[in-house]
């Protein structure tokens, strides 16, 4: 399995930027997928993810109504445009899956780290104010 994010940047605040994952080994119908960010000091957060059911998304608070995640399955590829942004956003991006197919009774607290097995390395993203 390979995950590699791209499309961080250096922006202002009020911007937008989409990022982007691309992977691979990986079967998206089978698997939760999830955007996640980390800060300096600060500990790995969810952002957005979608279950393996392609349901409804989930986002976390902090986010939502700015940050929208999306799919394209014939591309195994994972998208997270982000509007509006701000300061407090900055921090390293991670693109994970689940470590469990088929997770059942997937929710919101389904989306932390220790439940996602692969990574990739991460995109910078840095909002001046």
């Amino acid at each position: 399995v390979e995950l590699v994010e791209s499309g961080g940047g250096l922006v202002q605040s009020g911007d937008s930027l989409t990022l982007s994952c691309a992977v691979s080994g990986l079967d998206f119908s089978r698997y939760a997928m999830g955007w996640f960010r980390q800060a300096p000091g600060k500990d790995r957060e969810f952002v957005a993810g979608f279950s393996w059911s392609h349901d409804s998304p989930y986002y976390a608070d902090s986010v939502k109504g700015r940050f929208t995640i999306a799919r394209d399955n014939a591309k195994n590829a994972v998208y997270l445009q982000m509007n509006s942004l701000k300061a407090e956003d900055t921090a390293l991006y991670y693109c994970a899956a689940d470590k469990i197919a088929f997770r059942i009774n997937l929710a919101l607290s389904s989306f932390v780290p220790g439940n996602f097995g692969s990574w990739g390395r991460g995109t910078q993203v840095t909002v001046s104010s």
